[in-house]
């Protein structure tokens, strides 16, 4: 899919690890969904994806993260979202295959993995972000996690993005990546991320598992306040079928080793940065979109005219939430 351009903003290579001071890997550690009955095989039987990953900053970093509105909230959540209260974070292990949603143990493991990524890792628990994705309901095996995380944390390496996106990836069909340089200051800085999604995505969340790095020097609450803003616009203004999901979360990591002027007003430089967010998020946005499951066209919806600007969006999301236009478009009839 072509990328949307902006001026002082060019496309760069390397995902996460495009800025400065990331690292990244991902591994196959054997999760396995377990079958529907005695006789059926595993939908992942045989199958050798990627299904564990690690993003790993050199020196700890500002961060900030926006999660789903659903009133269900994955145990990652909950974990994340208590390891952020200071706005800060160094690392994230994600998994795919398995949520750990609505189950008794979920925080539990949640906890444990931070706990085996902390001690590969060398960090404190507490500055490691978790997140998970997957099937919901069924208890998320440690064991196949822990084997693998050292081997894991080993590998990790400038150019491990593409396994990284490997590993978070469920019924996508396609990796989900992309990165900018952009200057602050005079200062050349970089901004990527890699997003995974393609079902149970609609308005009004944060929207499927989004990761982020910067190597800018910005505030912890400047740089939730960019967030937060730029989701709004972007990932919440997506829809595919209608469905909210428990795990939806959207974490940045900003590192400072670009060396700008640090950004604690919001002044010209926090601009700039924001635009950034803006230009990858709405790319990762439509990427999304356009993979979303069964989908074979990819809808966009400009309103003009509008008195303000959240007139213009209850306008647009009336119309590509539509199933009557979906199906119109889909099959190419307006009856």
């Amino acid at each position: 899919m072509k990328l949307q351009k902006f001026d002082g903003y060019t496309f760069v290579e390397g995902g996460v690890c495009a800025a400065q001071g990331f690292l990244a890997n991902g591994i196959q550690c054997g999760l396995a969904h377990k079958a529907l009955s005695e006789d059926a095989p595993s939908p992942t039987a045989g199958k050798k994806k990627h299904d564990l990953a690690v993003i790993y900053a050199e020196v700890p970093c500002a961060a900030a993260a926006v999660y789903t509105t659903n009133k269900v909230k994955g145990a990652p959540i909950l974990v994340t979202r208590e390891h952020l209260k200071n706005g800060t974070a160094q690392a994230v292990i994600v998994n795919s295959v398995n949520a750990n949603t609505c189950n008794p143990d979920g925080v539990e493991k949640a906890t444990k993995m931070c706990q085996l990524a902390a001690d590969a890792l060398k960090l404190e628990e507490s500055e490691i972000i978790v997140a998970s994705t997957g099937v919901i309901g069924q208890v998320l095996p440690i064991e196949p996690i822990a084997a693998a995380i050292p081997e894991l944390c080993k590998g990790l390496n400038p150019k491990g993005n593409a396994a990284a996106v490997e590993a978070i990836m469920t019924t996508d069909t396609m990796p989900k990546e992309i990165a900018v340089s952009f200057t602050l200051g005079g200062k050349p800085c970089k901004l990527g991320g890699m997003l995974k999604g393609s079902g149970m995505i609609h308005p009004n969340m944060a929207t499927t598992l989004t990761f982020l790095t910067t190597d800018a020097d910005i505030a912890p609450a400047l740089l939730q306040q960019a967030l937060s803003d730029v989701v709004k616009l972007t990932l919440n203004r997506v829809s595919v079928d209608g469905d909210t999901s428990t795990n939806d979360m959207v974490c940045v990591l900003a590192n400072g080793k670009a060396g700008n002027a640090p950004i604690r007003t919001a002044n010209a430089d926090y601009d700039t940065f924001k635009q950034a967010l803006y230009v990858i998020l709405l790319n990762l946005a439509r990427m999304m979109a356009r993979d979303g499951e069964g989908a074979t066209k990819l809808i966009t919806c400009l309103c003009e005219g509008a008195p303000d600007e959240k007139t213009a969006e209850i306008v647009a999301k009336s119309v590509i939430t539509s199933s009557l236009v979906k199906t119109a478009i889909f099959g190419r009839d307006a009856n």
